[in-house]
């Protein structure tokens, strides 16, 4: 198994009360195993439950746990720059906290990042509602022919980024959805180099989805739509 000097990984986390505390205790268990050193941060997204006094106290217990909220919901892409922007190490890594991912398979990415700049999961089976499925293929096509983003699975939320990657594609304009098409779609015509690689995805058992909420869908075709001019 493939390591790395050391690796930041950060949770996304909005109303994730029933699953935080298991996620974060599986990467705290895998880490050691892929980096000499690394850190685990939460960011709480304006949660309305227990989240953040539950990572919290992790925190207080384990000197490797930061948590880090906003004083209100922000959305997704607002919670993915505060990771990026607060992670100290080169190396960079995010999975969502709903328990959908195996956090173990985490060694698969780093196992990757020796020949790559930025290593991208790509759900095998994606375990979500045919409405969902279908939603995202519509934007996957959407960006590739709006923006020439070819990869196979840009939103999914596990992926292993150079923290340099990061700086070198500000600002990032995209808001929700928007942020990670902006950051890959950038980091192409940096010429960084990309691969992918699959990783399981599994039904939600606790808490609610978020990403489908029609607001949500609808401003970030907008944001795309504005993206596209800005980068034509």
């Amino acid at each position: 198994m493939s390591k790395v000097p050391a690796i930041s990984l950060f949770f996304p986390a909005y109303n994730e009360e029933k699953n935080i505390k298991k996620t974060v205790e599986k990467a705290l268990a895998i880490l050691p195993k892929v980096a000499s050193d690394y850190e685990v941060i939460v960011v709480d997204d304006g949660s309305k439950d227990k989240t953040a006094e539950m990572v919290d106290k992790i925190a207080k217990e384990n000197k490797k746990v930061r948590l880090i909220s906003h004083p209100k919901n922000l959305g997704y892409g607002s919670a993915l720059k505060t990771g990026f922007e607060n992670a100290k190490y080169s190396w960079v890594a995010f999975a969502d906290s709903d328990g959908q991912f195996d956090i173990s398979e985490l060694k698969i990415l780093v196992d990757k990042a020796s020949k790559a700049d930025l290593v991208l999961g790509y759900r095998l089976d994606r375990a979500d509602p045919f409405i969902r499925k279908v939603a995202t293929f519509g934007w996957n096509t959407l960006a590739k022919i709006l923006l020439g983003l070819n990869v196979k699975d840009y939103s999914c939320g596990f992926k292993l980024i150079k923290k340099g990657v990061y700086e070198a594609v500000q600002p990032l304009v995209g808001e929700q959805k928007v942020t990670q098409i902006e950051l890959l779609v950038k980091a192409k015509r940096l010429n960084y180099q990309i691969t992918e690689v699959g990783v399981h995805h599994y039904p939600r058992k606790l808490g609610n989805q978020t990403g489908a909420n029609l607001n949500v869908v609808l401003k970030s075709v907008v944001n795309l739509l504005q993206l596209w001019w800005k980068l034509k």
